[in-house]
């Protein structure tokens, strides 16, 4: 079995520094062209389904993708959604007092969550291990692209790496997992964005 792990294009905003969270947000005309040139980088991979996120910017994302994969299905998945914050989302951050300690995943308190609505990390995490438990047993021996967000990327990262990153995805970036015969994944790319510098 093989993932490889890839993030949305560039938003309007993103550019914008906007929370988007679960709303679904615009590519930017430089995320579309972001999302051609993974296109273009993946176009002779072997992908036996794509699996994205049911938020537009993915799901753009995913199907320019699968321009060059036809035989490719298209799951769409809510459980890849971004992380819900609550009332924070479409504000920009920096309208958002301490936004980079709310940020933070040892910050966002229960009291935080209360207040505004949300998820807590510890329900994010419960929901990004279900949907990978939920992969490991539907797509053994397959090869999988997943289309998904920063945050939601990074915690599936983190997760598979048993708590050894806490990256958060850059857009378009390729992160590869290879399954050995025991079922342990093995590392193989990292956050590669080497496409954009084409």
């Amino acid at each position: 079995m093989k993932i490889i792990l890839v993030r949305h294009g560039e938003t309007e905003e993103n550019r914008q520094k906007i929370v988007q969270g679960q709303l679904h947000g615009t590519l930017s005309e430089s995320g579309k062209e972001q999302a051609k040139k993974l296109a273009n980088r993946l176009k002779d991979e072997k992908i036996d389904v794509i699996i994205s996120s049911d938020l537009n910017r993915a799901k753009h994302t995913a199907e320019e993708i699968a321009k060059f994969h036809p035989e490719a299905k298209i799951e769409i998945k809510e459980e890849l959604r971004e992380r819900n914050w609550g009332e924070f989302e479409g504000k920009r951050k920096d309208d958002i007092e301490y936004w980079k300690e709310i940020e933070s995943k040892e910050t966002w308190s229960e009291d935080l969550i209360e207040k505004y609505g949300g998820e807590t990390p510890q329900e994010t995490k419960e929901r990004i291990i279900k949907f990978n438990d939920e992969l490991l047993k539907n797509f053994r021996g397959k090869i999988i692209l997943i289309v998904t967000h920063g945050t939601i990327g990074g915690y599936l990262l983190n997760h598979l790496m048993r708590g050894d990153s806490k990256e958060k995805l850059k857009n378009t970036s390729v992160t590869i997992f290879e399954f050995n015969e025991n079922g342990k994944p093995e590392l193989k790319l990292f956050n590669c964005a080497k496409h954009l510098e084409e």
